[in-house]
Formats: structure tokens, sequence, C-alpha cells
């Protein structure tokens, strides 16, 4: 990213820099700019500078706040595979439709293999999921519905794994 005159940023890719803000920004977004720009090795205002464009280039989508499911009363998570009875343009659509707007649905990805869609859903008790299966069931073309019941949560993070100090300048990512 180019933001002035500086010799040391690529024209094509982020530096060092923006790295570490990203890094630093993924493990507290709460942070203050004074402190991360502290963090960072730069005075303030070209910090927030810098966190401005990554902002508007896509590389910071949003800002949020993680909840404790447990503590919010969602302690059962459920990984969900739907195969639909046709894998075309307009099952396609009308399934990823519906599923959008259902608030315990957390994660819907596409798949390859024998399941079309994989599910991480989130919900208060097997009563609240057996309602949700019945829910899904009902959405046109759903052919098949497997779930698999989380016993116990080994890892979950929400950082994405930059590249480390050593290969940050010379990593290149697409840009938006």
């Amino acid at each position: 990213m180019l933001l002035g005159g500086n010799d040391h940023m690529q024209p094509t890719g982020l530096d060092s820099i923006d790295w570490n803000i990203l890094a630093a920004l993924q493990e507290d977004a709460r942070i203050s700019n004074v402190d991360l720009a502290e963090k960072v090795h730069l005075s303030p205002s070209p910090c927030l500078a810098r966190v401005k464009v990554l902002e508007a280039e896509g590389f910071i989508s949003r800002y949020v706040t993680l909840l404790d499911p447990q503590s919010v009363g969602l302690a059962v998570t459920l990984f969900v595979q739907v195969r639909l009875e046709r894998q075309v343009e307009s099952s396609l659509n009308t399934f990823e439709k519906a599923i959008v707007g259902h608030p315990a649905v957390m994660e819907c990805y596409l798949m390859t293999g024998a399941s079309d869609y994989l599910l991480r859903v989130v919900v208060s008790d097997l009563e609240e999921f057996q309602k949700f299966v019945t829910d899904v069931s009902k959405i046109p073309g759903v052919g098949n519905i497997q779930s698999s019941v989380a016993l116990k949560q080994v890892k979950y993070k929400t950082a994405l794994p930059l590249p480390r100090n050593d290969a940050r300048s010379r990593r290149r990512p697409h840009r938006r």
C-alpha cells in the first residue's frame, strides 16, 4: 500500500508495518490508536491513516465483539451436512437465501464431496436443534440432512494466520 513517498513500501502489497497493524488489530480490535501506533513504531496520525486505508481497501472488513456461547445460553454446537436433491443454480440459490436468514447458522459453506453444504450451528439445546432441522427440511430442494454434535471445542480462533515478520515484506496478497 502506498501512503506517501516511503521507499520501504511495496507498490503492489502490504509492507511490514501494515502486516503488524493487521496482526495487532486481530488480537485486540479495541486497542487505542495511540497504543497501536506505539506497538507498530509509528506516530498516531500515520498509524490512523494506515488503518483507514486498510479499511477502505477491504483488508479490514469489520470490527466485532466475540461472545462466549455458553454464557449467552448457546451451549450446543453442531455441524450439519446438507445434500440437495439436485445441485442446480435455482436450488443452490433457494437454499442459500433460506440459510443466510437463519440466526442459528454461524457459518455455511458450499462443499465438494458427498454433501453440498456444511453448516456450523449453535443452539441452546437439542430440542431447539430439532426445530432447526425441521425448518431446514422444509427448504425446497433439500434431500438429506446429517448432523454431528460437537462434544468439546479443542481449538477456536478468529485471527487469520498472517505471514511471520520475516515473510511479511516479501508476501504480496491479492488485492480486492
